[in-house]
């Protein structure tokens, strides 16, 4: 499998192309990136390519969120 590097213009717009990607998933599979993710981390959830990249879409979702909460308090 080869890896796919996306660049985006904005954290923002990266966050809405993952968003949206998670949305998939989640009407796909009938369960939410979060208790997905949780399941997952457990080990409940098999390694299949699907569930290996929501795993990685829901982390990356988490950690520009989280950029962009961090700058949002910096605004000030």
């Amino acid at each position: 499998m080869r890896k796919q590097r996306i660049e985006y213009d904005s954290p923002v717009d990266a966050l809405v192309a993952i968003a949206k990607q998670l949305s998939i998933f989640e009407a796909r599979y009938q369960k939410i990136s979060e208790d997905f993710f949780d399941d997952f981390n457990k080990g409940q959830l098999e390694d299949t390519a699907d569930f290996v990249k929501w795993a990685n879409a829901y982390k990356h979702y988490v950690l520009i969120r989280h950029e962009i909460d961090h700058r949002l308090q910096h605004v000030a």
